[in-house]
């Protein structure tokens, strides 16, 4: 599958619209990911409009290509689809990769930007959407046709990081 390898975080993008179908794709994807306890406990806030996506560019001090996005995902989590209430990052976390894959697959670019990682911006992403308690923010993935930067490969692979058998 080459677009596990050939994905990298795109930044900038073109000043073109994804169309609907895509964005169609990009959620499916997400909402094919594994699930603990099949629980899915997601929800998506899909954000187009020019002025919303600058607006939303400064709910983090990393996030400032949102406002260059063609469109951003904000992937959430429902506390009341929680089974298993401890695995709800992992679910999450294999949603926002399935969602970046599927964006590669399409000629897309994208960029994760974590947002349950600080509880500062969290709060910010609570406030800006105005989000019920039972939800918790977790990441925004900006989607768009790449400007300048490319899905290429790049080797990761380093060897003296895998152990077999023991340490």
């Amino acid at each position: 599958m080459d677009e596990i390898f050939n994905r990298r975080s795109i930044r900038k993008f073109k000043d073109q619209a994804v169309e609907p179908d895509k964005i169609v794709r990009l959620l499916r994807a997400a909402m094919q990911a594994p699930s603990a306890g099949n629980q899915q406990p997601w929800e998506f806030i899909v954000i187009q409009d020019k002025e919303r996506l600058a607006q939303v560019s400064g709910t983090s001090p990393y996030a400032k290509p949102i406002a260059g996005s063609a469109v951003t995902f904000v992937l959430l989590a429902n506390e009341k689809e929680l089974k298993i209430p401890t695995a709800w990052e992992q679910d999450l976390s294999a949603a926002t990769q399935n969602l970046l894959l599927e964006a590669v697959h399409l000629g897309l670019g994208g960029v994760w930007f974590g947002v349950a990682t600080s509880d500062a911006v969290a709060e910010n992403v609570r406030k800006f959407f105005e989000l019920p308690e039972s939800i918790r923010p977790f990441a925004m993935v900006s989607v768009g046709y790449p400007d300048g930067q490319k899905n290429e490969f790049a080797d990761r692979y380093k060897t003296d990081r895998v152990h077999y058998e023991k340490w």
